[in-house]
């Protein structure tokens, strides 16, 4: 971790050659030897680590973003004009998923009309839940008609998947409250619940994500242009037990992959090994378009020729590349993770929207006082 390392001066100490106890009754008992510590001459005191330039710059940057979220509201990252879609969860599974594709979305709040209560978010996830439930209960697939977004807990419980955490917040709250609970809940965005000045009763007033949140930051706060520490000198991103496949590589395999290692994205490489696509947990929608959970044996080639025209493709990046720069690309473009490859194509890493999120806020954290 970067940021200012303190290290407390520590100087072994010697015993003084008799205390009050000692000088009173040390004739009645024998000697003892005293701990190997005690004898070793004392070590010198450490110095703090001293910091460059550069880290002063980084931590500064760090600093001024944090603050920034502290006095932001979620109701600031709203854009002027938006739009709300909220499922009952009495709502069939199939309707929902036909509701998402039409409006473009890929996830929404659910509502719980028998108790007006707010009753979760409907993402990626739970469709790619409910093709693994399939896929482990084929007999099953003749009621998926029937299926109820109210049943998609039991799915979780069936195939011995956590839960993530069901996580909400106020709108008027501190973006900084906002971006901790996603950070602990696992989540990728957060419903804003207010409550109602008539009725007083809970109501939904939009779904914030990773993105809009960074993007926020990177187009008001300018301070971001002081994080020029490159990837390699920081301990933000994931470089090691990465999934991979191929585009001959069955698509079931890779949602396998999803499932098992709780990600959003599988890099697909070439038989040389270099990066040449990602499959990601959004291409499951178009998979399972119409409510076929059971037409799923094709190849990750072929499921990437279904994704839609306006596809914004793949970024990637070096470990040389900063995060100043990696903020201007969240400000111009649509970007949910960054592939890290090296001069020839290779992977190297992945770098998650969750990544950065948690680096801002928790890197260095401890030595602002």
């Amino acid at each position: 971790m970067s940021g200012t390392d303190i290290v407390d001066s520590i100087t072994a100490s010697t015993p003084s050659s008799t205390n009050a106890h000692d000088s009173a009754v040390g004739h009645e008992r024998p000697g003892f030897v005293q701990p190997r510590t005690y004898l070793e001459p004392a070590q010198p005191a450490v110095p703090p680590k001293q910091l460059s330039p550069i880290d002063r710059e980084q931590i500064e940057g760090l600093r001024i973003i944090r603050a920034f979220l502290k006095v932001r509201t979620s109701y600031d990252v709203l854009p002027l004009s938006f739009r709300l879609i909220v499922f009952d969860t009495s709502l069939l599974v199939k309707k929902s998923l036909n509701i998402l594709i039409q409006n473009g979305i890929v996830s929404a709040p659910l509502w719980d009309s028998k108790t007006s209560t707010f009753a979760g978010l409907l993402t990626t996830s739970d469709y790619i839940n409910v093709i693994q439930y399939y896929w482990q209960n084929p007999d099953a697939l003749a009621q998926v008609d029937q299926f109820r977004l109210n049943s998609l807990r039991e799915v979780e419980k069936a195939i011995g998947v956590t839960p993530i955490e069901t996580v909400s917040i106020h709108p008027e709250r501190p973006l900084y409250e906002a971006c901790r609970k996603m950070l602990e809940s696992r989540a990728r965005r957060i419903p804003l619940v207010d409550n109602d000045d008539e009725t007083h009763r809970a109501m939904v007033v939009s779904v914030v994500t990773q993105y809009r949140i960074l993007k926020f930051v990177a187009v008001n706060v300018k301070e971001t242009q002081m994080l020029r520490k490159p990837l390699k000198d920081l301990n933000v991103g994931t470089y090691s037990g990465l999934q991979t496949a191929h585009m001959d590589t069955p698509v079931m395999d890779v949602i396998h992959m999803l499932v098992k290692k709780n990600i959003s994205s599988v890099p697909i490489l070439d038989k040389d090994g270099a990066v040449i696509n990602v499959f990601e947990a959004v291409d499951v929608i178009t998979l399972i378009k119409g409510g076929v959970y059971d037409d799923l044996n094709l190849s990750v080639g072929d499921a990437l020729l279904k994704r839609n025209d306006d596809f914004a493709g793949i970024y990637t990046c070096s470990m040389y590349d900063r995060l100043d720069t990696i903020f201007d690309t969240i400000r111009r473009s649509r970007v949910h993770r960054l592939v890290v490859i090296d001069e020839t194509s290779h992977l190297k890493g992945v770098l998650t929207l969750s990544d950065i999120l948690e680096y801002v806020l928790l890197e260095g954290e401890g030595d602002e006082n």
